[in-house]
């Protein structure tokens, strides 16, 4: 039998990055850190990291962007926003509480682990997301309410349920703007957002799974049941994503914030 080759100082480093990519230790489209990083965190030279960066490029595990960096492929590709399938669920009525139903099951499940495994840094990372959004306008907040989300289903540490989520990502953040279009101007059902929030981030962050699994199914639930509410009572429900173009400066009636961007 023929003896298999020592592999090199490359393939080793290239072998361990992408142990990293498929413990979650890399997430989906992150950012790779810097050759000069790698090689002074690996201790190799930035020639062997450069070497190990194609190899996994070849692999498919990254991509090259020209002029930012290489990022972390996902395992199930993002499914393009203007393709035929995404508008037509877009445009459906069904989609966003279909999504909702899907949301309520993986970011519950999220949550929990999360609790379980989370390390200092994933920690820190949802300190920061949550307090970025509880500073923020809570009328232009849906990135950084997004953003707090993903925050903690990356600390899940599990790759697949990280890599199908993030393939939803653009369904995933229409929904959170639907959200925040709808519910965040009404101070009732934004003070249970809130509420819902803090209690995800504290059980999360205090390592009770089973307070986070709760905590964060019902967060979805309420949002998708105060949704359905509105559109039934109202015979209207602003599913599109946010432009800015589309919005003026007249406070809606019995919001209870001061200044309010209101759609047309």
């Amino acid at each position: 039998m023929k003896k298999q080759q020592p592999l090199s100082t490359a393939q080793s480093i290239a072998t361990h990055l992408e142990q990293m990519i498929l413990d979650g230790s890399l997430a989906p489209e992150k950012k790779m850190p810097s050759e000069r990083q790698l090689a002074a965190r690996l201790g190799v030279s930035r020639a062997i990291v450069r070497e190990a960066l194609h190899e996994l490029h070849g692999r498919g595990m990254i991509e090259t962007r020209h002029g930012k960096g290489s990022f972390v492929a996902c395992v199930v590709p993002p499914v393009e926003e203007s393709s035929p399938l995404m508008l037509a669920f877009s445009d459906n009525a069904r989609t966003l509480y279909d999504l909702f139903e899907v949301r309520e099951q993986l970011e519950g499940q999220a949550a929990a682990l999360a609790a379980e495994r989370a390390n200092e840094k994933d920690q820190y990372r949802i300190q920061q997301a949550f307090a970025a959004m509880e500073a923020a306008d809570p009328l232009t907040n849906a990135e950084l309410d997004h953003a707090f989300h993903r925050a903690i289903v990356e600390a899940s540490h599990n790759p697949v349920l990280v890599h199908v989520l993030s393939s939803l990502k653009g369904l995933m953040l229409n929904s959170v703007q639907a959200s925040v279009a709808n519910l965040n101007h009404r101070r009732s059902f934004k003070q249970q957002i809130d509420k819902h929030h803090r209690q995800i981030y504290h059980a999360v962050i205090s390592r009770q799974a089973h307070w986070a699994r709760k905590a964060a199914m019902a967060h979805v639930r309420h949002v998708s049941e105060s949704l359905r509410q509105i559109e039934e009572r109202e015979k209207h429900l602003i599913r599109t994503a946010l432009d800015e173009t589309l919005y003026c400066t007249t406070p809606p009636a019995n919001t209870g914030y001061r200044s309010v961007q209101q759609p047309y």
